[in-house]
């Protein structure tokens, strides 16, 4: 007998336990940036997946640094670099990785459209 009881009191604690209230307990916020900007954004993006081989001076055969923020804008202006981090092809940056996450180059692509602020 006491260990039925026991036992009962065990499922009903298990199931007491666990809540749930709603579903937006269960997902997390979708984080919108107002501003793209630079430092605030795209430095950690570059120094995270490029400058391994775009730093200065520019290693395994990458035509140019991404070191500096005048270097970004430039390659973002000048040198696809939005249609190189967006490829599905063997053109695909980080080469020899797989491609950034979306959101990632989403942050550059909404960088771009706000005119590439510094800060």
């Amino acid at each position: 007998m006491k260990r039925t009881y026991l036992i009962y009191l065990l499922i009903v604690s298990v199931f007491y336990s666990c809540s749930y209230v709603n579903e937006d307990d269960l997902t997390e916020d979708v984080v919108i940036v107002d501003l793209v900007t630079y430092e605030a954004n795209i430095k950690t993006i570059m120094d995270t997946n490029c400058i391994s081989c775009h730093n200065s001076p520019p290693i395994n055969g990458a035509p140019m640094s991404l070191t500096t923020f005048s270097d970004v804008k430039n390659s973002v202006e000048n040198r696809n670099l939005i249609e190189r981090i967006s490829a599905n092809d063997a053109s695909v940056m980080p080469a020899g990785g797989p491609r950034l996450p979306q959101n990632l180059i989403d942050l550059v692509i909404q960088w771009e459209t706000e005119g590439l602020e510094e800060n």
